[in-house]
């Protein structure tokens, strides 16, 4: 699979126009909100779905100029149901306000939840960035077909971010909304125990064998050819695993020392998000058998099986 995959190249050229409708597909329009952020990148795509009748994916954030954005691009149509592809905050956090607004019932993969238990004196590292009290009227199932709005979509199970991420394909299109399971800017932050680097590859290997070709994502801009692309992400990821057992047989044996040893000169906003999903690749390795881990604090200590 990395042999044949294409080098991985971040796109971050992308100019968000935030607060504008922008048409990114037929019937299809996205609003980017003004939180851009290290973790967000220019900010979160919200994006309407249909024509006459419509449905909302990723409300984003309680910021007041969205909202009014937001509103502005609606302009007085139904809106027949908001959709989330997961509920980290910076999708989800004015849903609820949007659900009372219109009396628009909310869909999504169900409420947010660990994609394993706590450890023994574990904390979840990003536990506030998460929407753990949103209920969904409806709990959209892998590969059901919904009308969203006067579209239909199938609705995709995307875990791997977090346990409740789902990706929503445009029927009869190449267009897939991935959520944050792809985006072209940068890879993605698997966080564990929030999320689970098994699940978010087998999730990659997932949306290349799907039918869309135009990937949508929530953070920058359209990628041309999806599927190329997740497949260099997943070589780039299995590429990471290697990486993470090189250094622990140079003598790496915490994952503090993994990083310094994969990422010597990175800045600290940069480590933080890399420590995460070390951590999940480690996680990973030693459920392959790969590694034998001693999970403690302040450290976990490593080594090669």
């Amino acid at each position: 699979m990395a042999s044949s995959a294409p080098s991985l190249v971040f796109d971050t050229s992308f100019i968000p126009e935030t607060g504008k409708p922008v048409i990114e597909a037929r019937g299809v329009v996205r609003v980017t909100a003004p939180n851009a952020s290290p973790y967000t990148f220019t900010g979160t795509n919200s994006f309407l779905l249909g024509h006459d009748k419509l449905a909302l994916v990723d409300p984003g954030p309680e910021d007041a100029a969205h909202i009014e954005a937001l509103g502005a691009a609606i302009a007085g149509r139904p809106v027949a149901a908001i959709l989330l592809t997961h509920t980290h905050r910076d999708h989800s956090a004015a849903a609820a306000g949007w659900a009372r607004a219109l009396g628009t019932p909310l869909w999504f993969g169900g409420r947010h939840r660990l994609s394993r238990p706590l450890r023994r004196f574990e904390i979840n590292p990003i536990r506030r960035s998460c929407d753990w009290e949103l209920v969904p009227d409806r709990i959209l199932a892998d590969g059901e077909q919904v009308l969203a709005g006067d579209l239909k979509i199938t609705v995709h199970t995307t875990p791997g971010h977090c346990a409740n991420h789902l990706a929503f394909g445009v029927a009869g299109t190449e267009t897939l909304l991935t959520g944050d399971h792809v985006m072209g800017w940068n890879s993605t932050l698997v966080s564990t125990p929030d999320g689970s680097m098994a699940d978010y590859l087998a999730s990659l290997d997932k949306v290349v064998a799907l039918p869309y070709r135009h990937y949508l994502p929530a953070h920058g801009g359209p990628i041309d050819d999806g599927p190329a692309y997740a497949a260099a992400l997943l070589a780039h990821r299995h590429s990471r695993n290697e990486q993470v057992l090189a250094a622990i047989a140079g003598g790496a044996r915490t994952i503090g020392a993994v990083l310094d040893a994969i990422y010597p000169a990175q800045p600290q906003k940069v480590r933080i998000a890399a420590r995460m999903t070390i951590t999940a690749h480690v996680e990973y390795l030693e459920a392959r058998g790969d590694l034998r881990v001693r999970w403690g604090w302040p450290e976990a200590r490593l080594a090669l099986a």
